[in-house]
């Protein structure tokens, strides 16, 4: 019993974004895979701090390296960097939500569940799926002041959308191999950097608008990975800090497409597949040779007709065989001889 424990355990610890099972009922993100990057900026406190986060985000496989700065086995990553009044800079990797087997085992325990039947007044009526990613610590190596991390992503049903508009892909560091690469991106750098700057801090400074949503605010934009807030979320039981996301997706309804790669047979299909496809071709062939070598009409045409047509009463002959063994001899009726 403890070993079925331990498996089912597992699987959800490292689930498939192929079959992800909410409520009895099965959804597939595949096509939400690889890494993706969202901005968030904010001011607060006195004296003013700027707060500048980069989240980095994969739902179906680790980040890999250049992905955020994180642990190995993060899958929601958080780069924050911190700039003060005086112009001094501290940045900081947040590991949020992954599986860091190397470091306490730490797991991330993922959990889904329909919006419909979260118990919210602000959830009635919507369609899709709540995931609670868990794993992440901050600042990771402090047992004692450390706190837990969360990513908590709704995933939205929208059949206008697959999911990945306004995305913003996370290609990594993008450093250049050589010299004469960083020269070319250092002078085309200095030819784009006003107008780069320009747009991202007015993305960034638009993601501080918000809107409604079923489980409070998310930022104003029409990507459809969404910035709904990270905030301390302390209780009697527990501290933790939870990041929330939202994605509108048509993978999220109940009639979802199904993947663009279709289903993959296996080995039992397979096998009667190519089992029947032998039987055929040994049939046609011999048919054909029968007919061309002897002539041959009917009956006779099949290899081995003979044994075919036998075949029922061998058959017959077989399962009186069993009969007869199961029921075993029986009684003898009668007088026995002296």
């Amino acid at each position: 019993m403890s070993a079925v424990l331990l498996t089912l355990a597992g699987s959800v610890a490292a689930f498939d974004c192929k079959d992800i099972m909410a409520d009895r009922q099965t959804f597939n993100f595949k096509s939400l895979g690889g890494p993706h990057l969202l901005h968030y900026y904010e001011e607060n406190g006195f004296p003013l701090v700027k707060h500048n986060y980069t989240f980095h985000i994969d739902l179906c496989d680790k980040l890999g390296k250049h992905n955020g700065k994180c642990h190995q086995g993060a899958r929601v990553c958080g780069e924050l960097e911190e700039t003060a009044v005086e112009g001094n800079s501290t940045v900081h990797n947040i590991d949020i939500a992954g599986t860091y087997k190397m470091y306490n085992n730490r797991k991330i325990d993922a959990k889904f569940s329909l919006l419909a039947k979260s118990g919210s007044n602000a959830d009635v009526g919507r369609q899709g799926v709540r995931a609670e990613l868990h794993g992440g610590r901050f600042p990771f190596d402090d047992a004692k002041t450390g706190r837990d991390q969360m990513a908590i992503i709704e995933f939205v049903c929208d059949p206008e959308r697959t999911g990945l508009e306004g995305d913003e892909k996370d290609e990594g560091d993008g450093l250049p191999d050589n010299d004469d690469d960083k020269e070319k991106d250092g002078d085309k750098d200095k030819d784009d950097d006003k107008e780069k700057d320009g747009d991202k801090e007015e993305k960034r400074w638009n993601l501080g608008k918000k809107e409604e949503s079923g489980s409070g605010k998310c930022e104003d934009s029409d990507a459809s990975l969404r910035f709904c807030g990270y905030n301390k979320e302390d209780d009697e039981k527990t501290k933790v800090d939870v990041l929330r996301l939202e994605w509108r997706t048509k993978y999220a309804c109940r009639d979802a497409p199904s993947d663009s790669e279709g289903g993959h047979w296996g080995f039992f299909t397979w096998f009667i597949i190519i089992l029947f496809l032998a039987v055929a071709a040994y049939l046609i062939f011999g048919s054909w040779l029968n007919y061309n070598r002897y002539g041959a009409r009917g009956w006779d045409l099949l290899p081995h007709g003979d044994t075919i047509r036998d075949i029922p009463y061998i058959l017959k002959d077989w399962a009186r065989a069993i009969t007869n063994k199961v029921q075993g001899p029986g009684s003898r009726g009668g007088y026995s001889a002296v």
